[in-house]
C-alpha cells in the first residue's frame, strides 16, 4: 500500500531530461504489472511488458512541440501528462497518477491543467487523445470530464513490443476529443 500523498500544495512544471528515468517509472507503475493493480487504471489485463520506456520519454521531453508535464506535491512526483502541439488542437496522452493516489481527484486536477496549459501555451481550441476501446471504465471518466467518443478507431501497434505485448487481438485505439473554451483574457 502506497503512503499517503505528503501534504502541500501541488506544483507543475514541463519535465527535463533529468526527470526522464522518474518518470518512466511512473507511467509503467500506473499502467503495468501488478503495482497497476492498485489503482484503476491498470491495463494489466490487456497487456504485459513495457507501457513506454526512456528513449520513448526522452524524445517526448526534447521535442519542441510537446511538453511533459509533471504534478508535484512537496517535491514528489505524483503524476505527469505528454502534450503535444498539432495545429489548433492539442493532444493528451502518457497521462499517469501514482496508483495508490488514483481516485483522490488528483487526476481531475492534472487534465484541467493540461487543458489550460494547451490554451494559454498554443492557443489550442481542442484537446484529442485516444484510448484504448476496451477500456470503457476510462473512457467514462474522461466522457464526465467533456470529452466525446469519435467512432473513429485506430489500429493498436501489434508486434511492436515497445507498447507492449497485447493479451487478445482486438485492440484498437478510439479517438476522444474535447472542444477548449478560448483562455479568459
Amino acid at each position: 500500500m502506497e503512503p499517503a500523498p505528503p501534504a502541500g500544495e501541488l506544483t507543475f512544471r514541463a519535465a527535463t531530461e533529468e526527470d526522464v528515468p522518474s518518470l518512466v517509472a511512473l507511467v509503467e507503475s500506473a499502467y503495468r504489472g501488478d503495482a497497476s493493480r492498485a489503482g484503476w487504471t491498470t491495463e494489466a489485463d490487456l497487456l504485459e511488458g513495457q507501457r513506454t520506456d526512456p528513449e520513448g520519454v526522452a524524445a517526448v521531453v526534447g521535442d519542441p512541440d510537446s511538453i511533459l508535464l509533471t504534478a508535484e506535491r512537496a517535491g514528489l512526483l505524483v503524476a505527469c501528462c505528454q502534450l503535444e502541439r498539432r495545429g489548433a488542437e492539442a493532444y493528451f496522452g502518457m497521462f499517469a497518477v501514482r496508483p495508490g493516489l488514483q481516485g483522490t481527484g488528483l487526476g481531475k486536477v492534472v487534465l484541467a491543467e493540461a487543458e489550460r496549459t494547451v490554451r494559454a501555451e498554443w492557443g489550442a481550441r481542442e484537446m484529442q487523445m485516444t484510448v484504448i476501446r476496451q477500456r470503457e471504465d476510462l473512457i467514462a471518466w474522461y466522457e464526465r470530464r467533456g470529452y466525446a467518443r469519435t467512432g473513429r478507431l485506430s489500429p493498436f501497434p501489434y508486434g511492436d513490443e515497445r507498447f507492449g505485448i497485447p493479451q487478445r487481438s482486438d485492440l484498437a485505439f478510439e479517438l476522444l476529443v474535447k472542444p477548449l473554451a478560448p483562455q479568459p483574457s
